[in-house]
């Protein structure tokens, strides 16, 4: 009898302490919640990135990253490199591990309604990050003027090429935003067409931004017409740093001007030794940090406003728009060495010491 007695007690023992095990399991998989019924569940973000070997998207990538961290979030970061179909099959992966929010940097505008509608009907907002996302329903769209780039940039070489040969280079012909800069640019150089005072020898994309394709389409372009080009507007400094490979080839590097945009650190030295005229530097931390900020809001369910609207197709986004910078030998001090985007040293590495302007 007593060692029944003792057999049923320990058998009971066991089985409390089971219980108790699987109850703490289930407190600590269990997701906290605070007394106002919120969660405090950490907050997980889906960055894809159409292609982290490009300089400008690193700068961007890492800017996100620490914004969403500080803000308490977690980010999954995935680069497609270029490749339209690893970015789907990427996107799908992310909406397949829990994420609260996608932010996207589409390499083809068009080529992603099947994920996004999947993402929204889980109900996870997605935010387009720089480019806009055609034909499907987003949540908020993070950008710059785009077509203030493409002005900037035109309006710049007409102000010390009014009249001649003008190339113009422009980027994938699959991003949204490389036609935006497109009709920015024509803004301002069609009516100087139309008064005779331009001429445009030639309008060409540049498949990914490739430096090399813009590299091969220069190098058409100057034996076509016998070296006589007397502007380039480039859309970007990648396709800027291929025509200038191409220029320098036939000694005509500086003598050409020649736009870009994004403040690469390649385009900056280019700018300071003279081979490239000018860029336009969108402060990227600020449309990083926005967008993190965008990212958690939407994830937390909050209702987001924006001053602007832009039309993607299907609905009318709302836009966060950021104010792009025109940038040349003038005001690299004050403008990408002041916002510690490049360093005075990296900038002004190729450049003599009495050459250079007074470190800020």
């Amino acid at each position: 009898m007593r060692k029944s007695f003792l057999s049923i007690l320990f058998i009971l023992v066991l089985t409390l302490a089971a219980c108790g095990q699987d109850a703490a399991s289930e407190d600590e998989n269990a997701t906290n919640v605070s007394g106002d019924g919120v969660s405090d569940k950490k907050i997980k973000i889906g960055l894809s990135v159409s292609d982290l070997t490009l300089e400008r998207w690193q700068h961007d990538n890492d800017f996100f990253v620490e914004k969403a961290e500080e803000l308490g979030a977690e980010v999954l970061v995935q680069s497609a490199n270029g490749d339209e179909s690893q970015q789907l099959s990427q996107v799908q992966n992310m909406l397949s591990q829990n994420i609260d929010a996608l932010v996207i940097i589409p390499i083809n505008s068009d080529a992603l309604s099947t994920v996004v509608d999947q993402a929204k009907s889980e109900g996870i907002p997605v935010v387009a990050y720089d480019r806009l996302i055609n034909g499907t329903d987003i949540d908020a769209y993070v950008s710059f003027d785009n077509e203030q780039v493409g002005e900037m940039q035109a309006e710049y070489l007409v102000d010390i090429v009014p009249t001649g040969k003008y190339f113009l280079m422009g980027g994938s012909p699959t991003d949204n935003n490389a036609k935006m800069f497109r009709a920015g640019q024509m803004n301002v150089i069609q009516p100087l067409v139309d008064n005779g005072d331009i001429e445009i020898i030639g309008d060409q994309w540049a498949k990914d931004w490739g430096a090399n394709e813009a590299l091969k389409i220069m190098e058409n372009a100057l034996t076509a017409n016998q070296n006589a080009v007397d502007a380039v507007v480039a859309s970007n400094d990648s396709t800027a740093g291929g025509a200038i490979q191409a220029l320098d080839s036939q000694a005509l590097a500086g003598k050409i001007a020649i736009s870009g945009q994004d403040a690469d650190l390649a385009a900056v030295q280019r700018i300071a030794e003279g081979t490239q005229t000018m860029t336009v530097y969108k402060p990227i931390k600020e449309i990083a940090n926005k967008s993190a900020e965008l990212a958690v809001d939407l994830a937390k369910g909050e209702t987001v406003t924006t001053d602007s609207v832009v039309n993607n197709g299907k609905i009318d986004v709302p836009f966060i728009k950021l104010d792009p910078i025109k940038v040349d030998k003038d005001n690299l001090v004050d403008t990408v060495i002041k916002d510690n985007f490049h360093s005075y040293d990296d900038v002004y590495k190729n450049v003599p010491e009495n050459d250079r302007p007074p470190r800020p």
